[in-house]
């Protein structure tokens, strides 16, 4: 449990409804600041397509990690973990 709270800080701690909905808006505003600097990078003529497909990597991994951090801040949230 103690590297759950190390690897997603904003998942545990929330008390109250507001607080839950202001962490979900922040685990899906982070992959569209990505993906909106992808959609930027890959507009550069020659190195853009090799931006654009390591942040297309690093943004896919930015998903799945703010997928399970909105399961687990859901799960804190209701006390299903601790």
């Amino acid at each position: 449990m103690k590297l759950l709270k190390l690897l997603f800080p904003l998942s545990f701690g929330v008390k109250d409804v507001v607080g839950l909905i202001i962490h979900i808006l922040i685990y899906i505003f982070l992959p569209t600041i990505l993906g909106f600097i992808t959609w930027l990078l890959s507009m550069i003529p020659v190195v853009g397509s090799v931006f654009a497909w390591i942040f297309g990597v690093i943004s896919g991994f930015l998903g799945v990690y703010c997928i399970v951090g909105i399961v687990l801040l859901i799960l804190a949230y209701l006390r299903i973990i601790k």
